[in-house]
């Protein structure tokens, strides 16, 4: 019978199935869910300083709006107070107390130090680990590449030197080149990296003429490039890779193990198919394991990487080439 175990970040795992960070984790009884159904950790919801600002402003303007009207209304939010992000810290206190699985307590900052005091907080909280969701929306033309680079290092290499944690960092592919910023975040004494963060997009209403923000969920097919970067980091960096977006089933786990990924992350597929498809993904895992005569993840992990695959070109331009000349074997064929 083969075993599900494996590492990630330091950390023994029971499954490789990794429930992300999502708003799931805001009910209580889903969170029994998830530890029931053989999640190996738990990624809590992300703490968003932007959203921490945003609650402050909206209560300042809600205090503010009745502060001098008489001298009776001076006070008509008596003991009213703003927790900052106390209250989030709290919850993910009693998130970690009373789950049985490891709990990573995940960040999202704008400036640096608050990076830095964020992870500090969040490692009196008890958490197992941390992962920064680097969610870089670049908004100046002035800043190059090389500059937003430079300052996601220096808030890695800040905060590992701050917390006794181990720290992840949760990336979107779009770098000129993510291997090497990865082995520049890999000198900061990193431990793991989460490939690749959904970045949400706006959308126009034609009929309305306005803006929107859909919840558009990872489609099937988008853990591809996860795999490609897993696949090639396999052996060749210190970090463990979680595999991240458009995982949604069993069979696209293992591909991603086959790769060379420790762990995957699942969000999406919680919510298109429920809580139970972590369930449905570690009998998969099993069933192929003992099909294959595996005993253990370690005994097939990386086995089809760049550095262990027998055409390690697939890696590189393999598949374009292929479809150039094979083009006409798609006319008439759905493209998946």
């Amino acid at each position: 019978m083969g075993k599900l175990k494996t590492t990630y970040m330091g950390l023994e795992l029971e499954s490789p199935v990794i429930a992300g960070a999502c708003d799931l984790a805001e009910n209580p009884s889903n969170l029994k869910k998830i530890q029931k159904a053989g999640a190996g950790a738990l990624v809590y919801k992300s703490l968003f300083e932007e959203q921490v600002q945003l609650e402050d402003v909206r209560l300042y303007s809600l205090l503010e709006t009745y502060n001098e009207r008489n001298a009776e209304m001076t006070h008509i939010f008596p003991g009213t107070t703003y927790a900052g992000p106390e209250e989030f810290l709290e919850k993910l206190k009693l998130v970690k107390k009373n789950m049985g699985i490891p709990v990573i307590g995940s960040i999202n900052a704008v400036y640096e130090e608050t990076w830095v005091s964020y992870a500090q907080a969040m490692e009196q909280t008890g958490v197992d680990c941390l992962e920064l969701n680097f969610f870089n929306v670049p908004f100046s033309l002035e800043k190059t590449g090389a500059e937003i680079e430079e300052e996601q290092v220096r808030i890695v290499e800040r905060v590992v030197s701050s917390v006794k944690l181990p720290v992840s960092v949760k990336l979107s592919p779009y770098y000129s080149n993510l291997l090497n910023f990865l082995s520049r975040l890999n000198k900061t004494g990193i431990s793991g990296f989460v490939l690749f963060n959904k970045l949400f997009q706006p959308d126009i209403d034609l009929d309305l003429m306005k803006h929107t923000s859909p919840w558009n969920l990872s489609n099937d097919h988008e853990y591809r490039l996860s795999l490609r970067y897993a696949g090639l980091l396999f052996g060749e960096n210190k970090g463990e890779v979680a595999g991240s977006c458009g995982i949604m089933d069993g069979e696209d786990m293992i591909k991603l193990l086959l790769a060379g990924a420790q762990a995957v992350q699942v969000v999406s597929t919680l919510y298109r198919n429920g809580i139970e498809r972590i369930d449905e993904m570690n009998a998969t895992l099993k069933a192929w394991m003992n099909y294959h005569g595996f005993t253990s993840i370690e005994d097939f992990r990386g086995k089809l990487s760049r550095k262990n695959t027998a055409n390690p070109t697939i890696y590189k331009r393999a598949q374009y080439i292929d479809m150039m000349l094979n083009s006409n074997k798609l006319i008439g064929k759905p493209l998946v």
